[in-house]
């Protein structure tokens, strides 16, 4: 997402012909693109995407038991050390 973010400032200040970004050729500015397509392909292709993805499902899960079992009166020591 920060090459993005950066690709399109990049752009911004190109376009505007703002500062030294003016002078630089197309191929600079537009080369955080390519660095983030290469970033989100190589994240698909490693599973690095899909774990990240099961980690936040495992610590959402893990709320909501943790979250019943408190209103429920029945949160132990165990599963309060265990979110630490």
């Amino acid at each position: 997402m920060w090459f993005l973010g950066l690709g399109l400032l990049l752009v911004a200040l190109k376009f505007f012909e703002v500062g030294p970004v003016a002078q630089w050729s197309w191929l600079v500015v537009l080369s955080p693109f390519g660095l983030a397509l290469a970033w989100w392909a190589w994240a698909d292709w490693s599973g690095y995407t899909k774990r990240k993805a099961m980690e936040r499902e495992e610590v959402r899960r893990q709320d909501r038991i943790d979250r019943q079992r408190s209103q429920l009166g029945m949160l132990n020591s165990r599963s309060r050390d265990r979110r630490r």
